[in-house]
C-alpha cells in the first residue's frame, strides 16, 4: 500500500487532516488507498525529537505505506547492549536504523491536498482540540549530543540502569550520536555508569528535554473527529517504538475515517478506535513494568514501577467494560468481525 495509489475520483465530502508526523502520513496513505479525498491542515506542531530509532516493525510499516528507501541516509544499528542492574552487560541482536527527528519528518511524504468541494465530514488531528493527557509517571529525558570514544561500537545502542535513572546512547554515525538521560542530569548519571560512560569521549550541552513516561489523551475521539499520532498516545522509548505506534494508529485512523465518510455509523467505529489504543497502552505498560521493577531499589525506581503498575490496572479496568472488538483491520479497511453466537439460556 503506497500513497501514490490515490483514486482520481474522490468522494464529495473529504476528510480533513491536521498536523504532521508518522501518524498523519499513514492516515493519508490509507485514505488515498481507499479513494477518499482529504484536505490538508497544519495545526500546532511539536518539535522533532533529536534522534529516532526505527526498529524492524517500524521500517516494515513505513516501507509498506510509502515504499522502500524513505529513510535513506539513516545509520544502521545491529545490536542493543543492555546493563540493567546485572553484573554483566547483555548483547542482543537488534535490526534498526537511527535517524534525526528532522530527517525523519522530511522523509515522510508531504501532504497532497485533494480539492475541497465541501466542508470536511470528519477530522483527524495530530494536535487535538482539548489536549488533556493522562500520564503514567514522570520521566523527563535530557538529550545531549556526544562524541563517541574510539573503542565504542557505532552499530550498537547502549541502555543502562544506574542508581538514579537510566541512560540510552544512540549512535548516529561512526563518531557521534545522542545520549538520553532519564531520572537525573546526563553528567550525574554518567558518573555512576559502567557501560555508557566508557563509550562517550565528549558530552555536549543538553539541547532538548521531553517527557518519556507513557501517556494518552483522556479524550481520543469526538463526534466528528479523532486524535492520532504521538500526541494521542506516546510510549516510553525504553520499551516502545513511537514511530511504529504512530503509524499503526494512523492506519487505523484512516480506516475509521474511510468507513465513516462512506456512511458507516460513527459510534461503534470510534469506540473500537479508543479501545484499541487502550489495549496497546496496556501491552506497553506490561512490557515496561519489569524493567522499572528490576532497574533499581531507590525511591525513583520504586515510584516509576508503582505508577506503571497502576496504569496497567487502569487500562485493564477500562477494557473490562468494553465489548469484544467488533471490527478487524483487513488491509486498509475495517470490516465487521464475526463473533461467536452465545448460546441461549436453557
Amino acid at each position: 500500500m503506497t500513497a501514490a495509489r490515490q483514486s482520481s475520483v474522490p468522494l464529495a465530502a473529504p476528510v480533513h487532516v491536521a498536523g504532521r508526523g508518522a501518524g498523519i502520513a499513514a492516515a493519508q496513505a490509507v485514505l488515498a488507498e481507499n479513494g477518499i479525498a482529504f484536505s490538508a491542515g497544519q495545526g500546532p506542531e511539536r518539535g522533532a525529537a533529536p534522534v529516532v530509532m526505527l526498529g524492524e516493525q517500524a521500517l516494515h510499516l513505513l516501507d509498506g505505506l510509502f515504499g522502500a528507501g524513505h529513510v535513506a541516509g539513516s545509520h544502521r544499528i545491529t545490536q542493543r547492549i543492555v546493563l540493567w542492574n546485572e553484573a554483566e552487560a547483555v548483547a542482543i541482536p537488534h535490526r534498526a536504523v537511527a535517524i534525526s527527528g528532522q530527517d525523519l519528518l522530511r522523509a515522510l511524504p508531504s501532504t497532497q491536498s485533494a480539492p475541497r468541494p465541501a466542508p470536511p465530514l470528519f477530522t483527524l488531528h495530530a494536535r487535538p482540540p482539548e489536549p488533556a493527557l493522562r500520564s503514567f509517571g514522570h520521566r523527563e529525558a535530557a538529550a545531549a549530543p556526544v562524541t563517541l570514544a574510539a573503542t565504542a561500537d557505532p552499530s550498537a545502542v547502549l541502555v543502562e540502569a544506574v542508581a538514579a535513572g537510566w541512560l540510552f546512547l544512540i549512535p548516529l554515525g561512526a563518531q557521534g550520536g545522542w545520549l538520553l538521560a532519564v531520572g537525573d542530569t546526563p553528567n550525574a548519571l554518567l558518573a555512576s555508569s559502567r557501560l555508557v560512560a566508557p563509550a562517550v569521549a565528549a558530552l555536549g550541552p543538553v539541547e532538548a528535554r521531553f517527557e518519556t513516561a507513557p501517556r494518552m489523551l483522556e479524550q481520543l475521539v469526538g463526534g466528528d473527529w479523532l486524535a492520532l499520532g504521538n500526541a494521542a498516545l506516546a510510549f516510553d522509548p525504553l520499551c516502545g517504538d513511537g514511530t511504529a505506534t504512530a503509524a499503526r494508529g494512523g492506519i487505523l485512523a484512516g480506516a475509521v475515517a474511510s468507513a465513516i465518510t462512506e456512511g458507516a455509523a460513527p459510534g461503534p467505529l470510534l469506540r473500537h478506535y479508543r479501545a484499541m489504543h487502550i489495549a496497546a497502552l496496556r501491552r506497553h505498560l506490561a512490557a515496561c513494568l519489569p524493567f522499572y521493577q528490576r532497574g533499581g531499589t531507590g525511591v525513583w525506581w520504586q515510584e516509576q514501577a508503582k505508577v506503571t503498575a497502576a496504569g496497567h490496572a487502569w487500562c485493564t479496568q477500562l477494557l473490562a467494560q468494553e465489548p469484544e472488538p467488533a471490527f478487524v483491520l483487513t488491509g486498509s479497511r475495517l470490516v465487521p468481525r464475526s463473533l461467536p453466537q452465545r448460546a441461549a439460556p436453557a
